[in-house]
């Protein structure tokens, strides 16, 4: 349920009402407070609450309730964006496109800290690089592990970029300390534990869909971490599988307006998974610039021919930077208008 307050209410007004919901009801109230109203949403069991009984109170403006399950990330509760902000400044959502950036899997010293180094002078924000790798196959390369988080550290002293990296497992929680963004991929995203640790965190989460489900089951995730208390959470819509084999995955495009209209969170793209073909990610970063995007996370390897995990949709440091300017420059366009 909502319920919007008619402007101009003093403090103790508002104050007097909640407590009277709070005692009288078995629900949590949540306050957004507008340039010109205050919201309230009620979350819990409202339905021993009267309508006309609250509508009828001198302080509100308008009452309505809300049938979607997700009610945290509603945009009904929450009218304006959310941006996360990191402590060095860095933002994802409320105007502007977020660039994360860099390999699919750590390797080497050498290699993470000169990627790292080559996407900062591109214009990226944030780094991204995978230590501990989901793989298909119990055989392929699964990544360096806890000894990857240490070189995603270095490269972080060394750049100064935040690090997005992402998590398989609750037991690896204590490795994660210096993550700055916590990443839950695509096969993690109904670890409903996972996701109810994660809620008791402080720090952002960058939430990507999984490969066959749906909008509304995404923001159901994102409420599992919300629910906990943690309400800096980032939806990624990275493909999903369909019947077309022409790409790794089909990107659903359409997918940013619409999660942009039900919930207030910051919405990225991940052209690259997406995909799976280096020459795609340009085209595809584009339309997800043009349409509305708050961010993109792209796989830069120094050498995708030879990189341990999945060379043939990562782009060269060359090709970030030409695809930076362009993406950042269309955003600044579309945003514009």
């Amino acid at each position: 349920m909502i319920i919007v307050l008619k402007s101009n209410q003093s403090q103790e007004s508002v104050d007097r009402f909640m407590k009277k919901l709070t005692t009288a009801y078995d629900v949590q109230v949540n306050t957004w407070v507008g340039a010109s109203s205050t919201v309230l949403g009620l979350i819990g069991d409202t339905t021993a609450i009267d309508d006309e009984y609250i509508a009828a109170q001198e302080v509100v403006e308008s009452v309505r309730r809300v049938q979607e399950p997700y009610k945290k990330a509603n945009r009904k509760f929450h009218p304006e964006d959310t941006a996360v902000t990191l402590p060095g400044g860095q933002r994802i959502g409320g105007g502007g496109l977020a660039l994360i950036a860099g390999p699919c899997s750590v390797e080497s010293e050498a290699q993470i800290c000169g990627i790292a180094e080559r996407v900062k002078a591109s214009g990226a924000q944030f780094l991204r690089g995978g230590a501990f790798k989901p793989r298909t196959s119990p055989y392929a390369f699964q990544g360096m592990k806890a000894e990857g988080l240490e070189l995603l550290s270095e490269a972080k002293k060394k750049t100064g970029l935040p690090i997005v990296t992402e998590i398989m497992s609750i037991d690896h929680l204590p490795l994660f300390e210096d993550v700055d963004v916590i990443q839950v991929g695509a096969r993690n995203m109904q670890n409903f534990e996972l996701l109810k640790q994660l809620g008791r965190l402080r720090k952002p989460i960058l939430l990507k869909r999984g490969l066959a489900n749906t909008v509304e089951e995404l923001l159901m995730s994102a409420e599992y971490i919300m629910a906990g208390g943690n309400e800096q959470v980032i939806l990624c819509e990275r493909g999903i599988r369909t019947y077309e084999t022409m790409t790794r995955n089909t990107l659903d495009i359409s997918a940013v307006p619409v999660l942009k209209r039900l919930s207030h969170l910051p919405v990225i793209v991940d052209p690259s998974h997406a995909s799976g073909i280096n020459w795609l990610i340009e085209p595809l970063a584009l339309a997800a610039a043009a349409i509305g995007a708050d961010g993109l996370i792209i796989e830069v390897h120094n050498d995708p021919s030879h990189a341990l995990c999945d060379g043939a949709q990562s782009i060269t440091p060359d090709q970030f930077d030409g695809l930076a300017r362009k993406v950042t420059q269309l955003s600044g366009m579309v945003k514009g208008l």
